[in-house]
């Protein structure tokens, strides 16, 4: 009872603000959820989630949600994978029944409706860009934007101005990404530069024990030295100096093989020229975003939900420089 009670403190102590919570004195956020790859059915969580964090805490205000222009592009069908040569009885009777659906949706993949899907295409590009023009240097600096948070973004984004985003970054500006905002510009060295760390692949979903980098970090949200979650897609991440970033939450093994020592990083921060940057490899879950008990399927509790809010809260206010903690790169964890 004494260990619940002092972990809801610790989690209200970081959900608090620490300065007056007035309109004038939140800092000026933009969101972005747009995806142009795989799209998470836990964004509209993420964007609730978000806004709710900001009023409660007075730390930020959503300017802008920059969201997802709502134009279906059909696709081709996808073809079923080949049937393994020691395929037994019942797979062989799923892959007929797969094929026999394949071929039925390739008989309505007429040239007409690819002429559709190809113009539908084109409207979404143009919807897209138009919602990322936010993004422009110019326009955040118009609307003094503070920081920016990249939640559960994926793809090629066409930014207005990749160059000049990174660079706003680097003058002294926020940057802070959850899940996959690592599996987005993948192609624009720049921006994983900047993260210190981008998606390489992920595995089935796992119960995942969780180890502190720093403790005393806002980012920990007064979890403590270790971090239980009943189950989560958790990300392999590549490209990652470690001599360049903070971790603040890790694993000491590969997720799918407990067996195997290793350092699996899952949280970190880092400073980029005189900007902040904050990235979770958390938040694929439904049930990690929302704290509702009545989310259909929760495998993470409730108090989980609440802890990765206050993972969150705590980096968002770290890098938009609300509340202290250090950014020293601490390669040596393990």
């Amino acid at each position: 009872m004494k260990k619940t009670f002092c972990s809801l403190l610790a989690l209200a102590l970081i959900a608090a603000p620490v300065f007056s919570a007035s309109a004038a004195d939140a800092k000026r956020v933009l969101v972005c959820t747009v995806t142009t790859g795989f799209r998470h059915g836990s964004i509209p969580f993420a964007e609730k989630t978000l806004e709710k964090l900001g009023k409660e805490s007075g730390a930020y205000t959503i300017v802008a949600f920059l969201q997802q222009p709502d134009i279906m592009v059909p696709k081709a069908p996808g073809k079923p994978k080949a049937l393994a040569a020691d395929a037994d009885a019942n797979a062989q009777k799923r892959f007929a029944n797969d094929m026999k659906k394949y071929d039925e949706a390739m008989t309505k993949w007429t040239p007409e409706a690819q002429a559709e899907a190809k113009e539908a295409q084109a409207k979404f590009d143009v919807a897209v860009k138009k919602a990322l023009e936010p993004l422009s240097p110019a326009n955040l600096a118009a609307e003094k934007i503070d920081g920016v948070i990249f939640a559960n973004t994926t793809g090629d984004l066409p930014l207005p101005d990749k160059d000049g985003f990174i660079k706003w970054i680097e003058e002294g500006h926020s940057f802070m990404a959850m899940h996959s905002g690592s599996d987005t510009l993948h192609g624009y060295r720049p921006y994983s530069d900047m993260l210190q760390g981008e998606f390489e692949t992920h595995h089935a979903q796992v119960p995942a024990d969780l180890v502190a980098g720093d403790i005393s970090h806002p980012a920990n949200g007064g979890i403590g030295a270790t971090w239980q979650l009943a189950q989560e897609e958790m990300y392999h991440i590549k490209t990652q100096d470690r001599s360049k970033v903070r971790s603040l939450w890790y694993m000491r093994h590969d997720p799918n093989v407990v067996e195997t020592k290793v350092y699996f990083p899952v949280s970190w921060c880092r400073i980029d020229g005189k900007g902040k940057v904050f990235y979770t490899s958390l938040g694929h879950r439904e049930d990690l975003w929302s704290d509702s008990p009545e989310l259909k399927d929760r495998k993470n509790s409730v108090e989980v939900s609440k802890q990765y809010q206050a993972h969150i809260l705590g980096g968002i206010k770290w890098a938009l420089g609300l509340v202290e903690g250090s950014s020293t790169p601490n390669p040596e964890v393990e």
